[in-house]
């Protein structure tokens, strides 16, 4: 079969996809080891057995709703194509908002330390080391083979100003102050209905759900983060859309100013930062 024929098999994944042409593009270009433009150039090039044999492997996983990003192995995410897996959450695109707002942030700082809390991929932490190599970053996150899957992608995009570790959130960061903490915490409510929908169903649950309506790891982190921080640092989340005015009353609570929530692309409530009080 050809590129073209096997391209047109996108109307198989029209009732579980919203990127069903996307996804057959990028499952296919996986199993050529060729990018998208390729294939729009070569439709009547056929594929070998081997090929073959393994789209059709992947195509129908895809119908059964596993994630592209896990079939294919790798997200893009910035400017960098991350491997991923099933110990991880998939990069989003949404999140790229969390990684503009730490570089407004610091947008003067020459050096500067910056803490990610569940690095999952590295996704964040990578993002922010690849803008500023005069910038020290540590990713950490509870599971070892996030740590692993992080590490992997610091090395193959040579970003020597980032360093991953294996913590619960704090628990295991050496005693020092950072200039950013910055965290995609779990914040899906357990009784969330979209648990049981689309992608989230094959990815890890514990980096998803949290008790407390989905902020408990966010209330958690807010408590213990004051020692973490240097004079004027800033704290920020991603969370879930409806979950804006309870971030900002818990970083409030606690002594943060110039709390405030910035909407996503999609006019959703996305990322909530506040400032640490300087001493004094």
């Amino acid at each position: 079969m050809t590129i073209a024929e096997l391209l047109a098999r996108s109307e198989s994944l029209a009732n579980i996809s919203d990127t069903a042409a996307l996804d057959v593009a990028l499952m296919l270009g996986h199993c050529l080891q060729k990018n998208r433009t390729y294939l729009k150039t070569w439709p009547e090039r056929e594929l070998d057995t081997a090929q073959l044999v393994q789209f059709e492997a992947l195509l129908k996983r895809r119908q059964q709703g596993e994630p592209v990003a896990y079939l294919i192995g790798s997200r893009g995410f910035w400017t960098l194509d991350l491997a991923v897996n099933a110990s991880t959450l998939i990069p989003r695109p949404e999140t790229e908002l969390l990684v503009e707002q730490a570089l407004a942030c610091l947008a003067d700082y020459d050096a500067a330390t910056i803490l990610d809390l569940g690095t999952g991929t590295g996704a964040i932490a990578l993002a922010i080391a690849s803008e500023h190599p005069r910038w020290q970053v540590v990713g950490c996150d509870i599971q070892p083979e996030a740590v692993a899957l992080a590490e992997q992608n610091r090395q193959s995009h040579n970003i020597n100003n980032a360093k991953f570790l294996q913590s619960h959130w704090f628990t295991s960061i050496p005693a020092q102050q950072f200039d950013l903490i910055v965290s995609n915490p779990p914040y899906i409510d357990p009784n969330d209905e979209h648990l049981l929908q689309g992608d989230v169903r094959f990815e890890p649950r514990s980096a998803l759900v949290s008790d407390k309506s989905g902020l408990a790891d966010i209330e958690q982190i807010i408590a213990a983060a004051q020692p973490y921080l240097k004079p004027n640092a800033w704290l920020m989340f991603e969370h879930g859309y409806d979950q804006g005015s309870a971030v900002r009353a818990l970083m409030m609570a606690v002594g943060f100013e110039y709390v405030t929530t910035i909407q996503d692309l999609a006019s959703m409530d996305r990322v909530t930062q506040g400032q640490w009080k300087a001493e004094g």
